[in-house]
């Protein structure tokens, strides 16, 4: 049970991990007209990510700097729920064993 609860934990993260730099390069797309934002199942993808993605980022981008343009925020995010994810991940599965 246990196990299950571990991988179905780390699959969660994982999957978060990979929306969050789906989001940051469709960012990219459209801010270079790459992605034609008419098209309904894009818009909706794109919808999808942002409102998956924006609660966790919106703070960061508060406190981060102005960048010229450059959005740190997804790397950080990035970066913050990989560490934070696993090591919480571990200290789960050490209190239940």
């Amino acid at each position: 049970m246990a196990l299950a609860l571990f991988q179905f934990l780390s699959a969660f993260i994982d999957i978060y991990l990979w929306i969050i730099i789906i989001n940051a390069v469709l960012s990219w797309l459209i801010a270079f007209n790459v992605v034609n934002m008419s098209n309904r199942l894009v818009y909706s993808f794109v919808d999808m990510s942002h409102r998956v993605t924006e609660p966790a980022l919106r703070p960061l981008r508060q406190i981060l700097p102005p960048m010229g343009g450059l959005d740190l925020s997804p790397i950080i995010l990035y970066l913050a729920v990989q560490y934070l994810g696993k090591q919480l991940l571990v200290e789960i599965f050490r209190a239940i064993i």
